[in-house]
């Protein structure tokens, strides 16, 4: 490997450079397309999928989409302060590599809830936005069980931050048939079973910073009956999230536009 003092490189290499960045982006498939993301982070069960049941294909295309399933979930996976008698017990989470985005930016993605459970059994999902540390920035939607009324916003959940549209939904009942709900699926327990249909979330950034994208599910009260959550369609400031440059990327290429203008002063006092 040659090593090149920045000072010999010219503004037609960084320039190809910056360019060979923003191509490998360009010519990224939708997001879950390849399946799911090596750099994002599952806890529990976690995967992508075509077309099933009573889960289409997101209305942002794409030939496959991201979910998380109580089916196979881990313990400790709930979120704070959910009201109702009984308690989280096991749950699924997929969490986002870190990405960058400007104050005024829009998230948007849809997401789709999915329950075989019903009755007294609120099972529930979610998304947050969370910071490089991992702290919460905002709650972005709730999704619940619940055998009347909407199941989005979630019931005796904290609010949500993001606007949905629809902005509240009922279920769409019924026994659903999905495969991420392994051997729950195409069954119900009691009513308030079925599923929401693609519901859209956007929510304005605030802050310049680095963010990290969270889903999640959790069954409520007990293990039985699973429920899951289907997304896609994430972009960031308009631009798909798969495309969307990660801090290390960023900091590359403002190392390449740093030495390209130090290049053309120089040139200009010579």
């Amino acid at each position: 490997m040659l090593n090149i003092p920045i000072k010999n490189i010219g503004p037609a290499l960084l320039l190809s450079t910056s360019a060979f960045i923003f191509s490998e982006t360009a010519s990224a498939t939708p997001l879950f397309d390849s399946g799911m993301p090596s750099s994002w982070t599952c806890t529990g069960n976690c995967g992508t999928q075509g077309a099933n049941g009573v889960v289409t294909l997101a209305p942002s295309g794409g030939s496959q989409y991201g979910w998380v399933s109580t089916e196979n979930g881990v313990d400790g996976v709930t979120l704070s302060d959910i009201g109702d008698s009984g308690d989280a017990t096991n749950g699924s989470m997929l969490r986002s590599s870190v990405f960058s985005a400007a104050a005024g930016d829009k998230l948007t993605f849809q997401f789709n809830f999915v329950t075989s459970d019903g009755g007294g059994f609120g099972d529930y999902a979610w998304a947050r936005l969370l910071n490089s540390a991992f702290n919460e920035v905002a709650l972005l939607f709730t999704a619940r069980t619940t055998s009347s009324g909407n199941v989005v916003p979630g019931f005796s959940m904290p609010a949500p931050s993001a606007t949905l549209a629809p902005p509240t939904v009922s279920i769409i009942g019924g026994t659903p048939q999905w495969a991420p709900l392994g051997g729950s699926s195409d069954t119900c327990f009691t009513s308030g079973c079925g599923y929401t249909g693609w519901v859209s979330s956007t929510y304005t950034i605030e802050n310049i910073g680095n963010y990290i994208l969270e889903f999640g599910v959790a069954n409520w009260g007990d293990k039985a009956y699973q429920t899951g959550l289907a997304f896609d369609g994430i972009s960031v400031g308009g631009t798909p999230i798969g495309e969307v440059p990660e801090p290390a990327t960023l900091a590359l290429l403002g190392v390449g536009l740093f030495a390209i203008n130090a290049a053309r002063r120089r040139k200009k006092a010579a």
